[in-house]
């Protein structure tokens, strides 16, 4: 077999582990060069293969790879870009084609969410539909947990552990001032569809360290007088409460009560700014001081407390995908396959990405409490060990050491392509 080169990319929302997963990739390719030649990456997504932005990853050190693996974010940058299909723009795939060929490239590595698998899904099909081999793996990612057949996804993990730990503090504040001030915190985290996110928060509560916590899923319908009359008989029996809202929070006319009419480039709704609406609520409701905050990009952000288990499955998934593409398959995800809860333990797995493409995991009936404002201990089994453990960064400084790669860029070999 010919050696090709390789092209790997990041896009959406960036996690604190994605850059695990672009570790594994490539560490596992130049481990294999009798495979795989240079591994370029795109900048800032399928746009850089689009406008033949390429950056040689052979110009940094493995030192300097190896620092990704405790680095969040995106290092070779990130977008928010969907291919249509090739009957509605065949400009694109051909220029895909153009560059790919250019370069040598066989081997495609898309590295994200479930509009990043459509992606992944479509370039599979050049093959096929343009005559162009090529191997293309998705490698999962997303905070959102909505990927369906693995069990997880990669970035998860480390959103829950944080969200879980912020709502344990934060409660804690809270009941400190309970007596003469603030009697409810909001926290809005992510989550469009799915509450996985604020599912974690119900994490901060445990038999030995009982907490109040309310959590407003965008599964259930709010209601606003079945919400009141919950904070209102928990500040009555504790003097206080937290409440954790998913950004996706929908009400009984299916509206999300965050929606200001924005969309981004997918078409999705601009979503943000639900605390402020259930604070509203609670103040005109109950009279009650409230204080709430937004997690936003803190909440994928925050290497300096990544969960271990979730950064060792980041980094499976990218070495996973290049040791799929040798062995010669193409249109397929790794997946993480659990084994078992308690000790917990998983494996790795294969799905194809017919399978995975514009399909979102909701949280399971099972998981949500009967009340509708917390989690199960079904749901708790599930998320516990996906919070556990510390991989802490290196400090210098007093500050996390985080590492920025050269990122030299590619000598384009083709004219100037507009996106």
């Amino acid at each position: 077999m010919a050696i090709k080169n390789a092209f790997y990319a990041q896009s959406g929302g960036v996690t604190a582990v994605i850059n695990a997963s672009a570790a594994g990739v490539i560490e596992t390719a130049r481990k294999n060069t009798d495979k795989i030649g240079t591994i370029f990456a795109g900048r800032n997504g399928i746009i850089g293969a689009l406008t033949e932005d390429l950056i040689d990853t052979s110009e940094d050190t493995a030192e300097a790879i190896r620092a990704l693996r405790h680095t969040p974010s995106g290092a070779f940058g990130s977008c928010r870009y969907k291919l249509k299909g090739i009957e509605q723009n065949r400009r694109e795939y051909e220029r895909l084609i153009a560059v790919f060929k250019a370069h040598d490239i066989g081997y495609f590595f898309y590295n994200g969410g479930g509009d990043s698998a459509d992606t992944c899904l479509k370039i599979s099909q050049i093959s096929d539909t343009l005559g162009y081999p090529i191997q293309a793996i998705h490698v999962p990612k997303t905070v959102d947990n909505d990927l369906p057949i693995t069990d997880c996804c990669p970035g998860f993990g480390s959103v829950a552990k944080y969200i879980a730990v912020s709502t344990r503090e934060a409660s804690f504040d809270v009941a400190s001032m309970s007596k003469t001030s603030t009697k409810v915190f909001i926290l809005e985290v992510m989550g469009r569809h799915a509450g996985w996110i604020a599912a974690a928060g119900g994490l901060a509560s445990s038999k030995d360290c009982e907490i109040p916590i309310i959590i407003l899923f965008p599964e259930i319908s709010f209601d606003k007088a079945k919400f009141l009359a919950k904070v209102d008989s928990y500040v009555k029996e504790y003097g206080y409460c937290s409440v954790v809202v998913s950004e996706g929070v929908k009400g009984e006319d299916g509206n999300f009560l965050s929606d200001q009419g924005l969309r981004d480039a997918f078409g999705h709704a601009q979503l943000g700014g639900v605390a402020p609406v259930v604070a509203n609520i609670i103040k005109d409701g109950l009279g009650l001081k409230y204080h709430w905050g937004v997690a936003d990009y803190l909440q994928r952000a925050a290497r300096h407390i990544a969960s271990k288990t979730d950064v060792e499955q980041a980094y499976a998934m990218g070495k996973a995908a290049v040791e799929f593409a040798i062995a010669g398959h193409n249109s397929v995800m790794p997946t993480i396959e659990r084994q078992s809860n308690t000790p917990y333990s998983w494996k790795v797995g294969m799905a194809q990405l017919a399978n995975v493409a514009n399909v979102e995991k909701m949280m399971p009936e099972n998981f949500i409490s009967e009340d509708g404002f917390g989690i199960t201990e079904a749901c708790r089994e599930y998320l516990a060990p996906l919070i556990e453990g510390e991989d802490y960064p290196p400090y210098k400084d007093g500050l996390p050491d985080y590492v920025r790669l050269k990122n030299v860029a590619v000598r384009k070999k083709l004219d100037d392509f507009k996106v």
